[in-house]
């Protein structure tokens, strides 16, 4: 397979050292909140030392919260354990410049015990091990995801100090789809969208979104891994583009009452070359039914809605991520699918080979690396299984009489914790880690005196 335009080898980047083009190698690992965590490491050492073995990093960054606080629960990292160390260990198909910083260019690394053994709670870890379950069946995973933002006028320092609050978004109208309203921050967009591109990634399009100074940059699909590591990486690098420009942006699911910051997945599967199933051929589609899906491409479908509420969790993974999930909102309330129906869960799309099922649950906090492994995980069961597609659904799905997307992170949870789809899938101590989780999230939110809360109690009561 040809490389990607824009990455590096390692020959490549010890030249770029050896001639003073590269002083600094980022090696970065993604936690379970989807955020790049690592070191910055000086050129020399980083050949010297670090390039044959990996280096280290403390066990907690898989078992604290998003304040980076120290939390009970975890059973592979606690003050009674010592929180010791585990390796970092660089894929180096992932190097590439960073064309926004100077002189750097950065790995992503999986996460090893001492014994080189993975750290299975690790979410690269986790896609790792959901795809190399296709791969025993033939198959492999093509991904695309769809982040949108907000863009805010304010610096995240200033940000920060109004304590988000009264920020001034970027448009001031909806701006969907609009020329003029994506013009007036193109710098920005097309800042981000050029370096990403010179840093590996294959820029689609620009466009705006409904939400006050709301946008989403697309990029094109690739396999499973190499669309959350590009997710990952475009995450971080815009927000430090967006800081250099001096103006800030947000992935929160649901930054205000209006349109919420969606990440809707697309996935289809193809053969890799065993099973006799040719290298790349499409499987989903085919003449089984009226909508050009297979038969395997039915199953698919029909495991991703059998298994959609107990895997919430890995798709809304936050407090703030239910609050997206408000009908009329175009994000999803219903367990059900449709051809090209942006009122289901999951809406099938494309033709021929370009067929492929899009899951619109996900908004822009996910973790891509456990939605996109709860995704193939669900498609698995439909096909291990056998299971029978149900009637695309009609109409507006806000409306039809069917199961629910879980409202609550409390409810995710207690579907999570008693699937046992989930355990099978993903191990008992994925299920459990996860858990925990969530655990510390609702009981942060639970402690907390909200801004509504002093609203409506302050004077009245």
């Amino acid at each position: 397979m040809a490389r990607r335009p824009g990455l590096l080898t390692v020959d490549e980047l010890r030249s770029q050292i050896e001639g003073g083009e590269v002083d600094t190698v980022v090696v970065a690992i993604t936690d379970m909140q989807g955020r790049l965590q690592g070191k910055r490491l000086a050129a020399r050492y980083f050949l010297e030392e670090v390039l044959s073995h990996g280096t280290e990093g403390c066990n907690y960054l898989m078992a604290v919260d998003v304040d980076m606080n120290t939390v009970d629960g975890y059973a592979m990292s606690s003050w009674e354990r010592g929180y010791g160390d585990f390796v970092m260990a660089p894929d180096y198909d992932s190097l590439r410049p960073i064309p926004w910083l100077p002189g750097s260019a950065l790995v992503l690394a999986d996460v090893l015990w001492e014994d080189e053994t993975p750290v299975l709670p690790s979410p690269r870890q986790i896609l790792r091990r959901q795809v190399d379950r296709l791969s025993e069946r033939g198959l492999a995973a093509m991904v695309g995801t769809e982040l949108e933002f907000i863009v805010f006028n304010d610096s995240y320092e200033q940000a920060f100090d109004l304590g988000y609050r009264d920020l001034q978004p970027a448009n001031q109208y909806n701006v969907d789809y609009s020329i003029l309203g994506t013009s007036r921050i193109e710098p920005l967009l097309r800042r981000i969208r050029v370096e990403m591109e010179q840093a590996g990634l294959y820029c689609e399009s620009a466009k705006g979104e409904c939400n006050f100074g709301q946008h989403e940059i697309a990029f094109r699909f690739d396999d499973a891994l190499t669309t959350c590591d590009n997710h990952v990486i475009y995450k971080t690098g815009a927000k430090e583009i967006a800081a250099q420009e001096g103006v800030s942006l947000t992935f929160m699911a649901k930054f205000n009452e209006r349109e919420g910051n969606s990440c809707h997945i697309h996935i289809s599967l193809r053969g890799n070359g065993t099973h006799g199933l040719a290298d790349g051929e499409p499987v989903m589609a085919g003449d089984a039914d009226s909508y050009g899906l297979s038969t395997l491409g039915q199953q698919f479908i029909a495991g991703q809605i059998a298994r959609l509420r107990e895997l919430t969790l890995f798709y809304a993974p936050n407090i703030n991520s239910y609050k997206r999930f408000v009908p009329g909102s175009f994000a999803p309330t219903t367990v059900a699918w449709g051809r090209d129906n942006r009122t289901c869960a999951l809406r099938l799309v494309g033709h021929g080979q370009s067929l492929r099922i899009e899951n619109r649950v996900p908004g822009g906090d996910i973790n891509p690396y456990l939605a996109v492994s709860a995704l193939i995980a669900a498609g698995l069961d439909g096909i291990d299984r056998g299971l029978d597609l149900e009637e695309a659904l009609a109409g507006n799905a806000y409306q039809a009489d069917l199961p629910s997307v879980p409202h609550t992170m409390h409810d995710a949870l207690q579907l999570w914790q008693e699937s046992e789809f989930a355990t099978s899938s993903f191990g008992a101590d994925v299920v459990d880690h996860y858990a925990n989780m969530a655990r510390v999230e609702l009981a942060s939110y639970n402690s907390t005196v909200t801004d509504w809360e002093l609203r409506r109690n302050f004077e009245r009561f």
